[in-house]
């Protein structure tokens, strides 16, 4: 093996007798480019600002990449949380999400200190492998529907039913309308994710004034409806926002039903017209609601006055051409992955520049990200107001998962890196503390969660990074861009991230790797399906739970194998030959062979195939011998070898 290459043979694109400064910027720029697209998809796909999952890069990059156990490992927000924060959201809202984080990135410290790393490699591969094979049928199945400007159907179950149903809406080949009307439509469009955006905000602050336990509190008696009123005056100021919030979308509505008046019937039209209905009647409740202090009304009317804007959208958007914008995305991704001496320009970038340029020269009417025009005003900062109104004991598990989940994917990325890299090492528990430092601050900041990333970690080794100075620089590169440069993002077709999504989707499935499993017997096999059809029609905790259960019940069986046969021999002796482990499990089979033994013979133990005795066998054997002794036979074995070989030191 060369100097130039690492142990898969791969060559590094940069010259190690070159400066390590010039190398490790090169590597950052190209894992800058991979996680920026990745960054803001993932976000999206996790019900979250854009800005979490930017910033939770530059926090990855510059905070974990400084005090990182893996040097070449490149941390950031990762796919294989998303199930789990788009649900977290959703049960507890956005202004939980940091203090999740928070309590998760300290559980991890915590381990690293006492130094657990290594126990979270412990899980069974094809645990593993089902993990992250459910959870990208999940975001396949949730974003194939963004992919055509279409909203997520809610369970994963769901979801994945109604992909035929998507694929109706993309089907149609687009028509390419007059100009005039696609600059009328995109403008519109970009106008109503704005106001989707503001409107999702000014429902998280209302749950920040009265969370969702204080609902659950009144529904069971705990406390009055009247201090619910008392602690909603918080509504008052917010009631300005809603009101430029409905002002906005009445002007908005009024010309969008002014240009299908002007410009014919249509079924099309019809659409535009009841959505406009819908979302004006509803976002008239959600201020009247506010106005009048009605408490136990209002959180679900911002709830559905955010949805009833997206249901406006989805109403004026093209979705054929949104799944069009998806499917050259996907093609140029394989395409470009396809030419290896290309690789220089990461595939998901090149493909969602295109698409993004397309559409801008187009004008397509397709939905683009929606971003406030201060991003980081987008954040949710974890507040000590939590601890009186949060529901902690659903709280504290979820930061559980998310630690287990978060540390185990980290730590089973950087032994891929040091398989891929030469002469790096992982210090598992450094690794460990400086990921969960890095999701503390994330926490704190209201960010998404951290792990290492096989994706852009695998950029850098190949990209030829030499120290930890690539993953710090790429979380500069991302903190420059999210200050000077967030005008760009409002150019990016959604559709263009889901289609970048529902490839690393069908990437984290892997069905080669499942022939691999085979190769390890039918078990192995089974504890992956079952991972993968629990964590899809259940969810991800119960899905994980499952494969091990079923890991432990096959090694359970596995440890249980025996077999006992005593033959009899010429000489009027027995010979009793045991293979496998002999445990209490299978205590009946070795007694039904003894009981085969008649009496006044001698027996003589065979156990060179024998892997494992436990107390009960051995107390077995020991008792019978006693007794078969009164009929004048002889158990012929090497208790003192028997016991040294095949039982625990504290049994001895």
């Amino acid at each position: 093996m060369t100097p130039r290459e690492n142990r898969t043979g791969t060559q590094f694109t940069s010259d190690p007798s070159s400066p390590v400064w010039k190398t490790d910027i090169l590597a950052s720029v190209v894992v800058f480019l991979v996680a920026l697209p990745l960054c803001m998809g993932i976000a999206i796909a996790s019900g979250v600002p854009v800005a979490a999952g930017l910033v939770t890069g530059i926090v990855g990059g510059i905070v974990v990449g400084t005090l990182s156990g893996a040097p070449l490992q490149v941390s950031g927000p990762a796919a294989g949380l998303t199930v789990i924060i788009f649900d977290l959201v959703r049960q507890h809202g956005l202004e939980n999400l940091g203090i999740v984080v928070l309590l998760a990135g300290g559980l991890q410290l915590l381990a690293g200190v006492l130094r657990l790393g290594q126990w979270f490699r412990a899980v069974a591969p094809a645990v593993i492998k089902g993990m992250l094979a459910g959870i990208g049928v999940l975001i396949f199945a949730s974003q194939f529907h963004v992919m055509v400007d279409d909203s997520p159907q809610g369970s994963g179950l769901k979801n994945l039913l109604t992909i035929p149903r998507a694929i109706a809406k993309g089907l149609p080949w687009p028509t390419l309308h007059p100009r005039e009307e696609r600059v009328f439509r995109t403008q519109h469009l970009k106008e109503l994710g704005v106001l989707h955006a503001e409107q999702i905000a000014l429902r998280e602050e209302v749950g920040e004034v009265v969370p969702e336990l204080a609902f659950t509190q009144v529904e069971d008696g705990q406390i009055d409806p009247a201090q619910l009123r008392i602690t909603a005056a918080g509504f008052q100021q917010l009631i300005p926002r809603q009101e430029n919030i409905n002002k906005e979308l009445d002007r908005l509505s009024q010309e969008l039903e002014e240009w299908e008046v002007t410009h014919g019937e249509s079924q099309e039209a019809k659409r535009v017209h009841e959505a406009v209905l819908v979302a004006r009647k509803a976002n008239d409740t959600a201020l009247a609601d506010l106005r009048k202090n009605r408490v136990l009304n209002v959180r679900n009317s911002q709830e559905v006055a955010a949805r009833s804007i997206l249901r406006l959208e989805q109403s004026v958007t093209n979705h054929a051409w949104a799944a069009k914008l998806g499917i050259l995305t996907i093609l140029i991704i394989l395409a470009w992955n396809a030419i290896a001496k290309l690789k220089l320009v990461p595939a998901p970038l090149l493909a969602i520049s295109i698409a993004t340029a397309l559409a801008a020269s187009l004008q397509l009417p397709v939905l683009y990200v929606e971003v406030p025009d201060q991003l980081l005003e987008s954040l949710h900062m974890p507040s000590v107001t939590f601890l009186k109104n949060a529901d902690i004991p659903a709280i504290l598990a979820a930061a559980g998962v998310i630690a287990l989940v978060a540390s185990a994917e980290t730590l089973l990325c950087a032994v891929a890196v040091d398989q891929m890299a030469v002469g790096v090492r992982t210090d598992f528990n450094k690794e460990l503390r400086a990921q969960g430092v890095g999701n503390m601050v994330c926490g704190m900041l209201g960010a998404l969660p951290m792990t290492g990333v096989i994706v852009r970690s695998a950029a850098n080794v190949q990209a030829g990074a030499r120290t930890r100075w690539s993953a710090v620089l790429h979380g500069v590169w991302l903190l420059v861009f999210i200050v000077g440069l967030t005008f760009v993002l409002r150019l990016i077709p959604t559709a263009a991230l889901a289609a970048m999504l529902v490839h690393v989707g069908y990437k984290l499935v892997n069905p080669a790797g499942v022939k691999k499993l085979a190769q390890y017997g039918k078990g192995e096999v089974v504890v992956y399906f079952a991972t993968v059809t629990t964590i899809v029609c259940f969810d991800l905790l119960s899905g994980v739970i499952v494969g091990i259960l079923i890991s432990a019940l096959k090694l359970l069986k596995n440890l249980s194998y025996l077999e006992a046969n005593v033959t009899m021999q010429s000489d009027g002796s027995a010979i009793l030959n045991l293979h496998g482990a002999a445990t209490f499990l299978r205590l009946p089979i070795l007694a039904a062979e003894l009981e085969k033994v008649p009496d006044g013979t001698d027996l003589h133990v065979q156990f060179d195939q024998l892997t494992f005795i436990d107390h009960a066998c051995l107390e077995l054997l020991q008792n019978w011998s006693k007794q078969h002794q009164t009929t004048g036979g002889l158990l012929v074995v090497e208790w003192e070898q028997l016991r040294a070989r095949y039982t625990s030191p504290l049994y001895k």
